[in-house]
């Protein structure tokens, strides 16, 4: 294809983002197809986004089309487009025609595939409509499943839902798998249990292929949707998500759509999710839970820069360790104290380092980021265009940085060099841990680390840092999630069995709109100030492991009244979740959060999988609710270090020894 000609498509095509493209794939027709049988269709297959519309195209080569010959598309009333051939008298109106295929291209479900008789009696053109007959294009939500053959080179044959197969396609020269991986970011591909070579497909329709980002937007989230070209390997959720704004808007498709099919939809996109009381095994049956009062909790001042050097020796060591997080934990920090003091908190300086060690360590530290960097820096335009996953990391970053906490003065206006570091952070994160790479979610985690640190090289080693703790949040399998909804809900029903129970009515039980609070950690719950005081108290590692699953049950305490009250269903619900965005007081719920971890450990008989989830000792579960808040509590302090130095990780054996269930 001559540059001209790529200028054309591209042009033609300036209102669609292509996620996936590679060229040489070939069509071999059959004889009983009616066609030359030394016919070998050659052309591109690409993954496109057209309005929110994930669509699989398929186009034979440019330059076997003669410039006579625009094929248009005549859209019927099943949406099965049939083509045809344009007379040559309307050559004079190629652009409006070209125009119009564009058009009629994005609303092809399917093609039926026809021969018609060449009426110039041209050889070459009659091969050339040969050739052409083959595009097709077709919405992923409309494909059943996709075979997988292999015969010296890979094909691939696709079924529709409501059609005959497609034609098969060849990959002589490889990308079949880059192809189905690109497939996969958009569509769950399971093994047929009857052929092995078949991968049945399942996806969400149109009205459901929204992006994720949608789940992580502001308040206002049904008014502010925008659509996304990008369904990221979170994307499984974004069903979810789209069900939400349906129901924020109301339309009639979610009306029409009851809320036990979210319940089932939640099930198929996190498999496990859901805790069947009755029938699975291993459950710890308590007949009787009796929490006792929840004690009363008060916050202390935060650590001033004073206080912080008190507890650095002549060496520039941190000395009494426990303490000094107990108290930061209390109080939080000074804004002067944060950009020394979360560097240790976030484990990229060791506690018992000394300040000469801490300069070595950030000198090496410093080499290895612009390695990393340069690595990123130095790929050329054609390394980059042979690199479909950098290009949709780089993408998807320069989108996400620039509407990434805008309003801060640190990040506003045009051409501001926070927003510049952001992005090259983020980069050379992908650098650093290239299977993860970015996904939507992780420049909020970045946002105020940089905000903090004013440093490149410091913020992305705290970075690093933090994503060790949050990396299985944005993995694609999402076993972290999974995890702490689950470990959220017996929480919950340990804590407060009636509201559960009601939540449970509301087809509300797995707590999906508390995804946003522990995929971000509260980020887009909280002023900006406040998600900083919010970080840095829980990453002390006190007064339990995940103290922030007491955060959110410390919200939901708050709101239950409301809830149940009004009598707000699965909708309302969240709908009401999301509009406390910017609305909650950071003070107030480290108060809760930790009165409610008094009232845990004071429990005389509290369940083993409520222990192992908050990473309680056993010996302490009966001791009085001071061990929290007084001295006594720095055993905890040290057992809180001994998990990962405060890092609060969440593993597959934790779904295993979650399980409880409460009879009322």
């Amino acid at each position: 294809m001559t540059s001209a000609e790529r200028s054309g498509d591209m042009a033609a095509d300036c209102s669609v983002q292509v996620l996936f493209e590679h060229e040489g794939v070939f069509i071999h027709p059959s004889t009983d197809e009616g066609v030359d049988q030394d016919l070998l269709v050659s052309g591109s297959l690409r993954i496109v986004d057209k309005d929110a519309e994930i669509v699989v195209e398929y186009r034979p080569q440019e330059d076997s089309v003669d410039s006579t010959n625009m094929l248009c598309a005549g859209k019927d009333s099943s949406s099965v487009v049939e083509w045809t051939q344009s007379s040559g008298e309307r050559s004079n109106q190629l652009l409006e025609t070209q125009q119009s295929y564009e058009t009629e291209w994005d609303m092809i479900n399917a093609v039926s595939f026809k021969k018609r008789a060449c009426t110039n009696g041209e050889g070459s053109l009659n091969h050339s409509h040969e050739r052409n007959k083959w595009a097709f294009s077709f919405s992923i939500s409309d494909l059943r499943c996709v075979t997988v053959k292999e015969e010296g080179w890979t094909f691939l044959i696709f079924k529709l839902k409501e059609s005959s197969s497609l034609p098969p396609l060849h990959f002589h020269q490889g990308g079949s798998t880059e192809f189905l991986d690109g497939l996969r970011r958009f569509a769950l591909l399971t093994e047929s249990a009857d052929d092995a070579s078949c991968l049945m497909v399942s996806t969400p329709n149109k009205a459901l292929s929204q992006s994720f980002e949608n789940l992580l937007d502001d308040n206002n989230f049904g008014l502010k949707f925008k659509k996304d070209p990008y369904v990221t390997t979170l994307g499984g959720f974004s069903k979810v998500t789209n069900y939400i704004y349906d129901a924020f808007r109301g339309t009639e498709e979610q009306h029409q759509r009851p809320p036990e099919e979210v319940a089932d939809l939640l099930g198929e996109v996190i498999p496990g999710l859901e805790i069947n009381q009755q029938e699975e095994p291993g459950f710890e049956v308590i007949t009787r839970i009796d929490l006792g009062v929840r004690p009363q909790v008060t916050r202390g001042a935060p650590l001033s820069v004073e206080d912080w050097t008190k507890y650095q020796d002549h060496e520039g060591r941190m000395t009494n360790v426990p303490l000094l997080k107990h108290a930061i934990f209390k109080g939080g920090l000074c804004h002067a104290v944060r950009k020394e003091a979360w560097k240790f908190l976030l484990g990229y300086f060791p506690w018992e380092s000394t300040l000469e060690e801490r300069k070595v360590l950030q000198r090496a530290k410093t080499d290895e980021y612009f390695r990393m960097k340069l690595q990123w820096k130095s790929v050329s335009e054609e390394q980059e265009r042979r690199n479909s996953r950098l290009r949709d990391y780089k993408s998807l970053i320069e989108k996400d940085v620039n509407r990434t906490d805008r309003t801060n003065r640190f990040y506003e206006g045009i051409d501001n060099p926070g927003l510049t570091l952001l992005h090259d952070i983020l980069m050379t994160y992908c650098m650093f841990d290239f299977d993860l790479g970015y996904v939507q979610g992780m420049s909020d985690l970045l946002s105020p680390v940089l905000y903090v640190m004013e440093n490149e090289v410091d913020a992305f080693w705290c970075f690093v840092s933090f994503m060790d703790q949050m990396h299985h949040n944005f993995e694609e399998q999402m076993q972290g999630m999974k995890t702490q909804l689950i470990q959220l809900s017996t929480l919950l029903r340990l804590l407060d069995l009636s509201f559960w129970n009601y939540l449970e009515s509301q087809d509300s039980g797995y707590l999906y709109f508390c995804f946003r609070w522990l995929l971000i950690r509260f980020k887009r719950e909280l002023s900006f100030q406040d998600v900083l005081r919010l970080w840095e108290v829980m990453w002390t590692g006190l007064p339990c492991q995940n103290f922030h699953l007491l955060v959110c049950c410390a919200i939901l305490d708050s709101e239950k009244q409301k809830i149940m009250e009004e009598n707000y269903g699965f909708n309302e619900i969240l709908k009401h979740i999301n509009e406390l965005s910017m609305k909650l007081d950071v003070e107030e719920i480290l108060q809760k959060s930790e009165g409610i971890c008094l009232q845990i450990r004071s429990c005389k008989d509290l369940p083993h999988s409520i222990s192992v989830i908050l990473g309680l000792d056993s010996s302490l579960c009966g001791s009085g609710p001071t061990d929290c808040g007084s001295a006594p509590a720095l055993r905890a302090t040290h057992r809180a270090d001994a998990c990962s130095n405060g890092h609060l990780r969440e593993t597959s054996s934790h779904n295993n020894s979650c399980k409880v269930a409460f009879i009322s």
